[in-house]
C-alpha cells in the first residue's frame, strides 16, 4: 500500500512539474488544448448555439436603434447653398493720367484688387439668392458657383445693412431652392446643420445644436435677434444656411465670436423669420422701409425717476423730439 502511494505521489509531482515547465517555456501549447475554451455552466441552463465572442457587446432586448445621422437633411439642403465669389478693382487716383501730376508725384500706387469668398442660399427657382450684406458690400463683380459646378454672374437686387442681408439674382435654369422652416419653433438644444464655404475650401457641412435664442446687444447689426449655435462657422460661411434636422432653412449664418478669427463654438445666425421679411421687401421694393417715431429715447432708471419725481421707476424717457418728424407732427412735444 505504501509503495502504491509513493508511485502516485511521484506521478503527480512529475505532472505538475511538466505543466509548469510547458507554461513557462511554451505557453502557446496550452492555448490549443481542447479544454481551454470550454465553459462550465450549471445544468439546465441553455447555452446559445452561436454565443458572441468575449468582449463583443450586443443590444439589449428592446434597446433603441443607433442614432441616425443628418445625411438626408444635408442632401436636401446642400444643393441650394452656393459659393459667392466677389472682387473689387483697385482704387484709381482721379488725376492719374495728368502728366503734371505724374511729374510731381510720380506713379501712384493704387493698391491691390480686393477679393473675397462667402456663401449664399438659393431661395427660389427664379434665381434669387439670399446672403449677407457684408459679403457683397461695395464689390464690383459678384459670381455665384453652384455645387454642380455651374457659375453665373450675379446682380444685386437690394441690400439692407441694418440687418446685414442682401438679395442677388442669377440667370440659370433648373435651380434647386431651399425649403423655409419656422425659426419661431426652434428650442435650445435642437440639432442644426451649418452649410457654407469656409475659407474657400468648398462646401462644408457642420453640425451642432441651438445654444441660445434671441441674442442681441452684440454690436454686430442694428437689429439683432440672433440664433446662437455651436455648429462650426468660419470665415466664408457668412451667408450660408443654418438648417434643422429635416433640411429646412432656419437661419442665415452671419457672424462668429472669436479671439483668433477661427471657430470657437459661438456662431450667430439671422432667424429665417427676419430674413424672409427683409428678402420680400428687397425683391419687391429694392429696399427695406421701416417705421420710425422721430424721438430721442433714453432708458428710465430709478435715479432719473427720483430726480424728476416720477411715479414709475422704469420705462423710456423721451429727451427730444425731431423737428417735423412723425412724433412732432402727431403733437408730441
Amino acid at each position: 500500500m505504501r509503495k502504491l502511494w509513493l508511485i502516485f505521489s511521484q506521478a503527480v509531482t512529475v505532472t505538475v512539474a511538466a505543466v509548469f515547465v510547458v507554461s513557462t517555456l511554451k505557453p502557446q501549447w496550452l492555448q490549443t488544448m481542447p479544454w481551454r475554451d470550454q465553459a462550465v455552466v450549471p445544468s439546465g441552463v441553455p447555452v446559445p448555439a452561436h454565443a458572441p465572442p468575449a468582449g463583443v457587446l450586443r443590444d439589449a432586448p428592446g434597446a433603441p436603434a443607433a442614432a441616425v445621422g443628418f445625411s438626408e437633411a444635408a442632401k436636401r439642403a446642400a444643393p441650394t447653398v452656393v459659393s459667392v465669389i466677389t472682387s473689387k478693382s483697385a482704387a484709381k487716383h482721379p488725376r492719374r493720367n495728368d502728366p503734371w501730376f505724374r511729374y510731381f508725384f510720380g506713379e501712384q500706387d493704387n493698391g491691390s484688387p480686393q477679393s473675397g469668398v462667402g456663401s449664399g442660399v438659393i431661395v427660389s427657382q427664379d434665381g434669387y439668392v439670399l446672403t449677407n450684406n457684408h459679403v457683397v458690400d461695395r464689390m464690383d463683380d459678384i459670381e455665384v458657383m453652384l455645387t454642380d459646378g455651374r457659375k453665373a454672374r450675379a446682380k444685386v437686387i437690394g441690400t439692407d445693412p441694418e440687418s446685414d442681408l442682401a438679395v442677388l439674382k442669377i440667370g440659370l435654369d433648373k435651380l434647386p431652392s431651399i425649403a423655409f422652416g419656422n425659426s419661431d419653433t426652434l428650442q435650445v438644444g435642437d440639432a442644426v446643420l451649418a452649410i457654407g464655404n469656409p475659407f474657400g475650401v468648398g462646401q462644408t457641412v457642420t453640425s451642432g445644436i441651438v445654444s441660445a435664442l434671441g441674442r442681441n446687444q452684440l454690436g454686430i447689426n442694428t437689429f439683432e435677434n440672433f440664433i446662437q449655435t455651436d455648429a462650426a462657422i468660419n470665415p466664408g460661411n457668412s451667408g450660408g444656411a443654418l438648417v434643422d434636422a429635416n433640411g429646412n432653412l432656419m437661419g442665415i449664418n452671419s457672424a462668429i465670436y472669436s479671439r483668433s478669427g477661427g471657430n470657437m463654438g459661438i456662431g450667430f445666425a439671422i432667424p429665417v423669420s427676419t430674413a424672409r421679411q427683409v428678402m420680400d421687401s428687397l425683391i419687391r421694393d429694392g429696399q427695406v422701409v421701416r417705421g420710425w417715431i422721430g424721438v430721442e429715447p433714453r432708458d428710465l432708471t430709478p435715479e432719473i425717476a427720483e430726480t424728476f419725481n416720477l411715479p414709475v421707476k422704469d420705462g423710456v424717457l423721451i429727451t427730444g423730439v425731431l423737428h417735423n418728424g412723425p412724433a412732432a407732427k402727431g403733437g408730441l412735444r
